[in-house]
């Protein structure tokens, strides 16, 4: 058996049919970064343990989770709120544990937006790690988001789980990218300066994680990056064969890169004003640690880190 965390903040909409299908586990452990709704409310008509923390971010965020709550199992399942659990996930998850070879596993989200399966336009399967050996893996920022690194080889699950990315209306989704593109322009800034295209990862990289980073890498450095991930995601990727929902959702992500350009742009000419170079991200030793064993999963590796967004 593994436990499972569920993270929340202001997920009254979402939180009692996560914890439903989470219900599976005989351990569910809800994390609340202080919700000012009924998240907290509702989570307790569930038999669910509830711990409250300051958020930080989503790297520190998860660490903090990891070292500080007590769990049942050496072994989680890393839940969001818009995220569901499934029995056939479930079941993989169960056996995928028996082996005792890998520290942690990464499963593919199905992006359900407006309704529809965004089967195409969403690079799937796109892998996140989720499950693993709570006391082999630790989380450090990158953008908006975080990056795992991990103590051991990973493997892949085959069972995918439903991702409601717009389950609380667009008015929330383009408040949260708001706040994601201040963050991921910074992180931009940064890996222009720090960081190289890796071409053999581009096109011969083992796992799509590798894959998937240095494409990410690659389009940091593309000019109209806006208008060449909307032709990207809808023309090359497929999107146009997932009907209005793939319209909708190419748009909004070329507009979210256009939010990020504005942004580092904004940025830029905030340095020019001070008269001065400034290091917008700075380097934790976990980042200094992640940098160092980046993306060496091949088996026999003692370390393994990845971009999970």
């Amino acid at each position: 058996m593994f436990s499972i965390f569920i993270l929340t903040h202001n997920e009254e909409i979402d939180i009692a049919a996560c914890i439903e299908s989470a219900s599976l586990s005989d351990d569910v452990i809800v994390v609340d970064s202080y919700s000012s709704d009924a998240t907290v409310e509702i989570a307790q008509g569930y038999p669910v343990r509830i711990i409250q923390h300051p958020f930080e971010s989503h790297g520190k965020q998860r660490t903090w989770m990891l070292r500080h709550v007590p769990t049942k199992y050496d072994w989680v399942y890393i839940l969001e709120a818009d995220e569901r659990m499934t029995p056939a996930l479930f079941a993989e998850c169960l056996a995928a544990i028996r082996n005792s070879e890998p520290v942690g596993y990464y499963a593919a989200e199905r992006v359900m937006f407006m309704n529809h399966w965004i089967r195409h336009s969403t690079q799937y399967p796109r892998y996140q790690l989720r499950l693993f050996d709570k006391h082999q893996v630790w989380f450090t920022d990158y953008g908006h988001t975080e990056r795992e690194v991990c103590n051991g080889i990973t493997g892949f699950l085959t069972e995918t789980y439903p991702h409601y990315t717009c389950s609380k209306g667009f008015s929330r989704w383009i408040e949260k990218h708001n706040r994601y593109s201040t963050d991921e322009a910074k992180e931009t800034l940064y890996q222009l300066n720090h960081h190289p295209i890796n071409w053999s990862d581009l096109f011969w990289g083992r796992t799509e994680v590798q894959r998937r980073r240095a494409l990410k890498d690659l389009s940091l450095r593309l000019p109209c990056r806006p208008l060449l991930r909307w032709f990207y995601m809808y023309f090359l990727l497929g999107g146009c064969l997932d009907g209005k929902a793939g319209f909708t959702w190419c748009t909004l992500q070329a507009f979210y890169e256009y939010l990020i350009l504005l942004k580092v742009g904004e940025l830029k000419q905030g340095q020019k004003s001070a008269g001065r170079s400034v290091e917008l991200v700075r380097v934790t030793p976990t980042q200094e640690v992640c940098d160092r064993v980046d993306d060496k999963q091949v088996s026999g590796q003692k370390f393994s880190a990845t971009l999970s967004r």
